[in-house]
């Protein structure tokens, strides 16, 4: 569902839905207290209230905060091993240029197999959160093939040829990491820490009483607000190939990789 809805709604469209939906349940909730709950509205039980609330909102803000920077982290992580996979694969291609004409030319056609097989096939499957590894694997056994099959003979053939072995292995442990990250998510313990917690503090706030209608809105509202920001932050940041936010396959189209889409 979460994916579906990064995937489906621009953040402009998420904000107001989120938000918009977080701030209008707000506004109901603060009506229907007022005309059921007099007594309340009077401001006769802010001193508990108040306390409560305050207590509250202090330990949902650490809880929110942890899971935010965590989110963070992950999507900046996700896209610097995105940027090293296709340094490195840029990285063999260079170094193929110290081989055989025909040997340079193997290399690029697996090289740029792999790359239009992550982008193409991969990638969508990722945004779904459900990549399949098996989708890239005849590309990587081929690349792996084109150089079993070659023998090096010269001492600069050797040295790249070790050096091109060397960074397949560091390609191969990037790729894992990225098919490992495009299925991470928040642990179902810290869902219903940030989606209960917003479902139990928002009726908070709708029974400290204030007088005034217009200033009961705006506190009930500048909450429900904050509330409704801090949840859309932490849906976009969840999944870090899905949404507007997510980490795109730009760096596979780039630099020397770029040959293989023109």
């Amino acid at each position: 569902m979460e994916i579906w809805l990064l995937n489906s709604f621009g953040t402009f469209a998420l904000s107001v839905l989120i938000c918009g939906g977080v701030m209008s349940v707000a506004v109901a909730g603060t009506l229907l207290v007022r005309r059921r709950l007099p007594r309340v509205t009077a401001g006769k039980y802010n001193d508990m209230i108040g306390v409560v609330l305050g207590m509250y909102a202090a330990i949902y803000g650490i809880i929110l905060a942890f899971v935010v920077v965590a989110e963070w982290e992950g999507l900046n992580q996700a896209g610097t091993n995105v940027a090293a996979e296709a340094s490195q694969t840029a990285e063999v291609v260079r170094e193929a240029a110290a081989f055989p004409p025909e040997q340079q030319q193997r290399v690029n056609a697996a090289m740029g197999a792999y790359v239009r097989a992550v982008v193409d096939k991969q990638w969508p499957r990722m945004r779904d959160g459900d990549p399949d590894p098996n989708l890239t694997n005849p590309e990587v056994t081929a690349v792996y093939k084109v150089f079993q099959d070659y023998e090096p003979r010269t001492e600069a053939e050797k040295t790249y040829y070790a050096q091109s072995v060397g960074t397949l292995a560091d390609i191969a442990s990037a790729r894992r990491t990225r098919l490992a990250q495009a299925e991470q998510e928040l642990p179902p313990l810290l869902i219903v820490l940030v989606y209960g917690g917003a479902i139990v503090m928002l009726p908070l706030t709708f029974l400290y009483g204030i007088e005034g209608l217009r200033a009961q809105f705006m506190f009930v509202v500048a909450v429900a607000a904050l509330i409704g920001v801090s949840l859309l932050l932490c849906l976009t940041l969840d999944h870090p190939f899905a949404g507007a936010l997510s980490v795109t396959p730009q760096p596979f189209k780039e630099g020397v990789l770029a040959q293989f889409w023109q």
